[in-house]
């Protein structure tokens, strides 16, 4: 028998509850579902399907991200969990991972993991 991927939907659209949670940073997510900002259900949707990206680049280009910080800890958690799970399904975590990063240096300019990298290579 195959899993049941438990959805939530949110303004007539199904999202994963998991990605939800994570973005969210929130493990019960039900209670206040219709408060997650709106950029929120697009990065859950982007990270759901990868391949929507390109389309929606400039979307979260001029969106007006109510909360910057917890929107940047959004694609940080992605990042991380994308890492942690590479083993499981390495073809979805890099792509979920890629989403996050490129969003990431679209908004922030840089990659806040990957700044600690960048200073040991050039004393090398």
């Amino acid at each position: 028998m195959g899993s049941i991927i438990d959805e939530i939907i949110i303004l007539e659209k199904k999202y994963s509850e998991k990605n939800l949670q994570l973005i969210t940073g929130k493990k019960d997510i039900s209670l206040n579902c219709e408060d997650i900002p709106e950029e929120m259900l697009f990065l859950s949707e982007v990270i759901e399907d990868p391949l929507k990206l390109p389309y929606l680049l400039d979307t979260f280009y001029i969106a007006n991200i109510k909360n910057e910080n917890a929107f940047h800890f959004a694609l940080l958690r992605v990042q991380v969990d994308s890492d942690l799970r590479m083993h499981e399904d390495l073809q979805k975590y890099q792509q979920r991972k890629y989403v996050a990063e490129t969003l990431e240096k679209l908004l922030y300019g840089e990659l806040m993991l990957s700044v600690g990298k960048n200073l040991d290579t050039e004393d090398a």
